[in-house]
């Protein structure tokens, strides 16, 4: 959900304290364009941008449509001055956001080339402030969202076991879980994840490793017993390495780059006089 302080923060950061350009009067319409090929997304939030400016707006796609140039993603008339004020912010959220889930689409595009159960998933590798719009894209391209945020789930990573010890940590983060928390683990060699596993990881987190390490701590878990363990591989996995790892057995692909790397979707708003 787009709140009306999130979008009155993104007007005052570009409109500051003069605006002289957009005082036009008079009333207009606009249109949000694609000038690229992609999955849409942000259109919720495009579209709350220019509703707190009064302006009506009319949506033409919604989030996970696939577009061509040319498409038009909305529609949107009102006061001139509010339509053009809009026009950026509107702009830039609705191209980063329809970048993260372009990337997404193709992520889980080349998965389903392998397999059709591994889950392409987002990490809190996100924008402050922009956390919402960043990971209903993922959704919107077809990926999971991981946790939202530290509550969500927890999760044992490598510095809590450098404090702790693996059990210890695992130990120290189950005792102060609900019941309905998942725990998550991190481990960083294959003969680590049965251990995570024993210590009562429900999921366990196989970071910069190798295709090759993952399938061996996959099988390495099947092997004790752990076959009701999820499996999730991470740590620098880019579009042209997925099918490797979506062979390798695990059950989720989890990667940063889908929020923090996507390029924006070139994206264009065109008011009626300029079409």
């Amino acid at each position: 959900m787009i709140t009306d302080g999130q979008v009155e923060q993104w007007l005052r950061e570009d409109v500051g304290h003069h605006d002289v350009t957009n005082h036009l009067p008079g009333e207009t319409g606009g249109r949000l364009v694609a000038k690229e090929r992609g999955i849409a997304a942000g259109i919720d939030a495009a579209t709350a941008v220019f509703e707190y400016l009064d302006c009506a707006v009319e949506s033409a796609v919604d989030d996970g449509t696939p577009i061509e140039s040319g498409d038009v993603l909305l529609s949107v008339a009102g006061p001139t001055r509010d339509v053009l004020r809009g026009e950026r912010p509107a702009v830039n959220v609705a191209a980063h956001a329809s970048g993260i889930a372009t990337k997404t689409r193709k992520a889980v595009d080349v998965t389903r080339e392998v397999s059709d159960d591994v889950a392409i998933a987002g990490t809190r590798k996100t924008t402050p402030g922009l956390r919402g719009v960043e990971k209903r894209a993922v959704v919107a391209g077809g990926g999971d969202t991981h946790r939202l945020d530290l509550s969500h789930m927890a999760m044992v990573k490598d510095n809590h076991v450098a404090e702790m010890g693996l059990e210890g940590a695992v130990e120290h983060v189950a005792e102060r879980t609900s019941f309905a928390t998942q725990v998550e683990v991190e481990v960083e060699e294959p003969e680590d994840a049965p251990r995570a596993a024993d210590a009562g990881a429900d999921i366990v987190l196989l970071d910069n490793m190798s295709p090759g390490d993952c399938e061996q701590a996959v099988e390495a878990l099947a092997a004790n017993g752990h076959d009701d363990v999820l499996t999730e591989a991470s740590g620098g996995i880019t579009i042209e390495t997925v099918p490797a790892y979506a062979k390798t057995g695990v059950d989720v692909i989890s990667m940063g780059s889908l929020t923090h790397s996507a390029d924006a979707l070139d994206l264009s708003f065109r008011t009626a006089t300029t079409d």
